[in-house]
């Protein structure tokens, strides 16, 4: 039957994404995307979309080269309570994030390549032992007009201290909630791909971003360049044969 794999993947999500607490839907995001980010359920899933199931209009809508560098294509749009993307790193200096959280819990899946991580925290100036942090410059980024463009503003400086490095090989991944301060690049020498599911839940009106720039020195907004409908079938075209 055509499109097995999509409503397969759609009744996971709605199944599965339930839970009284946040730490609960944590929990459960990363054994969903634990599962279908292992390559009998992926490979096939992004093969089918690539064929035009599911909402390849609605979804290439919703597809773009991000504001922290590395391109996202969503596979399963579930509203306002999930969303399920690829996320395609590429190798190269110019390539980490800012330090930055999100508006909703998350898991993420390494299916290719390796990821590297920096968890953070705020710095405590008042505390000898915590040393003398990082300086950056602290925005409150919001979505604004029909496009849903990033609108950056700038919220004055702040230090953080950074309170671990990993690194995820192909099949590792992790589930952060919305407040984790953190920032990832791609650590192998060709792209690395994760699949990326953030809920709905408790989702906030902004998120935090950290940079090394002076205040101001951001565009204050960053327009939203999504895919065509045949550019996005292309890149799905081109994830396949990476995973396969």
């Amino acid at each position: 039957m055509g499109g097995r794999h999509v409503h397969s993947a759609r009744r996971l999500l709605e199944g599965a994404l339930d839970g009284p607490t946040e730490d609960d839907l944590v929990r459960a995001a990363r054994t969903v995307v634990t599962e279908l980010g292992t390559p009998e359920r992926l490979l096939p899933l992004v093969r089918e979309l690539a064929g035009g199931f599911g909402d390849p209009s609605g979804c290439a809508l919703l597809s773009y080269r991000h504001v922290l560098g590395f391109d996202k294509l969503l596979l399963i749009d579930g509203g306002p309570r999930h969303m399920l993307r690829a996320h395609v790193w590429h190798p190269g200096a110019g390539a980490r994030e800012d330090i930055h959280n999100h508006r909703s819990p998350l898991a993420s899946c390494v299916v290719r390549g390796a990821l590297g991580m920096e968890l953070y925290e705020p710095h405590d100036s008042a505390d000898p032992a915590a040393g003398g942090g990082i300086a950056t410059s602290w925005y409150r980024e919001s979505l604004s007009g029909e496009e849903g463009d990033w609108l950056l503003e700038p919220a004055g400086r702040a230090r953080l201290r950074l309170t671990q490095t990993a690194q995820y090989a192909a099949g590792s991944g992790y589930a952060l909630p919305p407040y984790a301060l953190h920032r990832a690049w791609c650590a192998s020498t060709g792209p690395t791909v994760t699949l990326f599911l953030e809920t709905g839940a408790g989702r906030r009106q902004y998120t935090d971003v950290f940079t090394g720039a002076e205040p101001d020195a951001l565009a204050s907004s960053v327009a939203k360049k999504p895919l065509e409908v045949r550019d996005y079938l292309a890149e799905l075209t081109a994830l396949a044969g990476l995973l396969a």
